[in-house]
């Protein structure tokens, strides 16, 4: 069957119902009761929320692996770098390759999407990029590892818009923020238990005669291989199909979406007036900036966490890796607290986003400031679930100001591919030349932090002034 919309239509999906509050449903679903449409909600959670939620564990563990692969089996002798003979500057660049390619087939892969069912697509992407993570094992030299990671980031590049893309063919819009927000913390916690399995692994070094990094590369492939097989043949693609379902639930969710969600019976052309409307709007380039600064000062220690945390200097490498996993649990903890509060509406995202990007700075200074390593410990802990919680807080202003399918799915795409600075410029700010205490890499991030907060305090300010105008030509 072919697909009748891309990426852009995801959004209009979700940007459509935009001021719906979240017990809104359309005409269709209040001829259903409530336990029936609990049922057939609960049939389509298991996979579209609690599969790709797993298949989503292991993809950020199969990217994030790479830092904690740094500091495993250090003091043995036998650890990646000794082994391939990287020098900082190599491993820098072994970090960011991967970021590359996700800038680069992020937008192409998302493209694809218009002319390849859901199913087919996640078993394309998930048993590519399970069989790229195994195959690391096997690299020998600095030019295989960075084509081996360039590899991982060309098939890992289109999940995630592909999870949104698929969920906008089954739920409302009322129904999306929150499974968006739990499929995103389970990314989050991912990250700590990728420090977990590698603490477990490095106990394999000299097994078969492998190092423990190439057993820590080799293992953690197989999972998203065996995922692959149950995507293709389990993941069902559109309501219409989906053998899951009654024939009831098939049409409950047929007839229950907004007309501008996709759907896989019709084929759409793109507008590309609004796309020009959209490159005309100041919010794009002060989202992006936001995007790219964020990236940079908030998420570029993320890729050297590993590293960071050993060099404090009270702790083993293999306690490091232990180590690793309390920031990404407390990211995981304060993500859904503040997803919680935003759905209560006790808190907002613009100042939420404020607040957050102002405590990371302030962890920052502190980082730079106190001699303590256990009182830099904590901060980073809290730096790191400010990091992780800021995009997803203002995510959804960034949709609900986009107007029009192709323009919403460009300004999407855009936005997030200037998060990938984070990738590319992150490892090198935080390259060991500037251990162990890393003044310089925290100066640097700070100074981003401070183009981050101006951009979203300026985008605040248009979107304002905006809703205002709209607000008054309403009135009149």
């Amino acid at each position: 069957m072919e697909v009748d919309k891309g990426p852009a239509e995801v959004i209009s999906a979700l940007t459509a119902s935009a001021h719906l509050s979240n017990d809104d449903s359309t005409e269709s679903d209040l001829e259903y009761d409530h336990k029936f449409r609990r049922r057939a909600l609960l049939k389509v959670d298991f996979w579209l929320v609690g599969f790709y939620s797993m298949v989503y564990i292991f993809r950020v563990i199969d990217s994030s692996n790479y830092s904690n692969a740094a500091i495993i089996n250090l003091e043995r002798g036998t650890g990646i770098k000794k082994e391939l003979h990287f020098d900082p500057n190599q491993w820098a660049w072994t970090l960011s390759i991967f970021s590359y390619s996700y800038l680069i087939f992020e937008p192409t892969n998302t493209l694809l999407l218009k002319k390849v069912r859901p199913s087919r697509w996640m078993f394309v992407l998930i048993l590519a990029w399970g069989i790229c993570a195994s195959s690391v094992a096997a690299v020998q030299d600095f030019q295989g590892m960075m084509c081996a990671r360039f590899a991982i980031g060309m098939a890992e590049a289109g999940f995630y818009p592909a999870v949104l893309f698929h969920m906008a063919f089954w739920y409302t819009p009322a129904e999306m923020p929150w499974r968006i927000a739990a499929f995103y913390s389970v990314g989050q916690l991912s990250s700590a238990l990728s420090g977990l399995l590698a603490y477990a692994i490095g106990f394999m070094d000299g097994l078969g005669g492998l190092a423990g990094w190439r057993w820590l590369f080799l293992l953690e492939g197989l999972p998203a291989m065996i995922l692959a097989v149950i995507a293709l043949f389990g993941l069902p693609d559109y309501p219409e199909t989906a053998r899951m379902l009654t024939e009831d639930e098939r049409t409950f969710f047929s007839r229950r979406l907004p007309s501008t969600a996709p759907s896989g019976k019709t084929k759409r052309s793109w507008d590309w007036k609004k796309l020009e409307k959209l490159m005309a709007d100041p919010s794009v380039y002060t989202f992006s900036l936001y995007w790219l600064a964020h990236g940079i000062g908030g998420f570029g220690i993320s890729f050297a966490l590993p590293t960071v945390i050993y060099e404090l200097g009270f702790t083993t490498t293999s306690l490091s890796q232990l180590m690793n996993i309390p920031p990404y649990v407390a990211c995981f903890l304060f993500l859904n607290t503040c997803g919680y509060m935003l759905h209560r509406k006790w808190i907002r995202p613009w100042t939420t986003a404020v607040a957050i990007e102002g405590t990371t700075i302030v962890c920052y200074i502190i980082l730079i400031t106190v001699p303590s390593a256990v009182v830099r410990y904590l901060a980073l802990i809290v730096a790191v679930s400010c990091a992780g919680s800021a995009y997803p807080v203002i995510w959804p202003e960034r949709i609900r100001v986009l107007e029009g399918t192709v323009a919403a799915g460009f300004g999407i795409g855009l936005t997030n591919a200037f998060a990938q600075f984070g990738g590319i410029v992150g490892p090198h700010v935080y390259s060991t030349v500037f251990g162990p205490r890393y003044r310089v890499s925290y100066i640097i991030c700070l100074s981003f932090l401070v183009v981050s907060i101006s951009s979203i305090l300026v985008s605040w300010l248009i979107i304002w002034r905006r809703d205002k105008k709209r607000a008054a030509l309403g009135e009149e």
